[in-house]
């Protein structure tokens, strides 16, 4: 209850933004509550991290699994932040780049965290390429572990500039560009 009450405000606060008194008022809960089901401030903002991203990457991975080609299941990354931008933005954006920025020269505990989110992502990105090349689905001239940082940076400028400049739209040509990308990477 904890977690799920104050993820959303951790997500928009940042960790140094988020103050003890905001996780009280959330959660209805006195301090002495909130440090007994958790070591510090830090445990709490790590374990909202772990929750904003599994309830995007959850649903990610749902849609991934029911596709069998290669194409398809990349273009399910680009597809799930066309269509639910709005919700992220509303979140406070996506939790991964707020994360990173916020923990990347201060706590290392939440940066190992957005460390091992984005390398799980890059895994993925790299087995489905993997994979789609292995089947002769895609083209096997070109460097995947490239392809999937560019696309995971993508992704994340894309949100970024789209919920900083109130502009929507450019997330939504950049996934049409990237899909362009993915399509050229088809066997012919």
């Amino acid at each position: 209850m904890i977690i799920e009450k104050t993820a959303s405000i951790f997500n928009k606060k940042g960790y140094t933004g988020t103050y003890l008194s905001d996780l009280t008022n959330a959660t209805g809960l006195a301090k002495g509550s909130i440090y007994g089901n958790f070591k510090d401030k830090n445990e709490v903002a790590v374990e909202a991290f772990k929750y904003n991203y599994k309830f995007q990457s959850d649903q990610i991975l749902q849609k991934i699994n029911q596709k069998n080609k290669a194409i398809h299941k990349l273009l399910i990354f680009l597809n799930h932040y066309r269509t639910a931008f709005r919700p992220i933005f509303n979140n406070g954006s996506c939790a991964i780049l707020n994360t990173a920025i916020d923990a990347d020269d201060g706590n290392d505990l939440l940066k190992d965290e957005v460390i091992k989110t984005i390398y799980n992502w890059h895994k993925t990105i790299v087995s489905i390429l993997k994979d789609g090349i292995k089947q002769n689905e895609l083209e096997n001239n070109f460097y995947v572990e490239t392809f999937s940082y560019r696309m995971i940076a993508m992704i994340e400028g894309s949100i970024m500039l789209a919920k900083t400049l109130n502009k929507p739209e450019i997330l939504l040509k950049n996934m049409d560009f990237l899909e362009s990308e993915i399509n050229r990477l088809k066997s012919e």
